[in-house]
């Protein structure tokens, strides 16, 4: 193919293109080429508050802090694994803490789910309000631990 062949193919398909992408495409004033229509575009980024007001922001809790009421989610509760411990919240405001250490055989409990304290290593589950086997192999409940709960923060005693 020689350069004079090359050239006028070139040229054809540069104006395939643009009459394609000329179709149907929306025009600098955001008209519709197909219907004649405006279509409106808006900004994917959020819009800044308006109240002026600050945004309330939470306190740190101490550092030898489990975690923040609002943390530990109402007929669930959160595993700490290296601290051994799993918090609980039965009913909204009761909070319930229990050893992580599985009574069957000694694993750390992995999750709480669906009311339940889960083992991951043989199925045992326990119930969050108040460490009883709800499913074995375990036999026995979890132990309690004692926590204090004060503004807002869960601590161990």
């Amino acid at each position: 193919m020689t350069t004079a062949d090359a050239l006028p193919r070139r040229t054809a398909l540069l104006a395939g293109a643009v009459l394609v992408t000329g179709c149907g495409s929306n025009g600098s004033d955001g008209t519709d080429r197909t219907n004649g229509t405006r279509e409106e575009t808006t900004a994917s980024t959020p819009a800044a508050p308006t109240s002026g007001a600050p945004t309330p922001v939470e306190p740190s809790p101490p550092a030898d802090a489990l975690a923040r009421t609002s943390d530990i989610p109402v007929g669930g509760g959160r595993v700490f694994k290296d601290r051994k411990v799993v918090v609980t919240q039965p009913s909204a405001g009761e909070f319930r803490a229990f050893s992580a250490v599985c009574t069957h055989q000694g694993c750390l409990v992995g999750k709480v789910a669906d009311g339940t304290i889960d083992c991951p290593c043989h199925g045992s589950r326990f119930h969050v309000a108040d460490g009883s086997v709800a499913a074995g192999p375990a036999t026995r409940p979890l132990p309690a631990e004692t926590i204090n709960v004060s503004a807002g923060t869960i601590t161990l005693a």
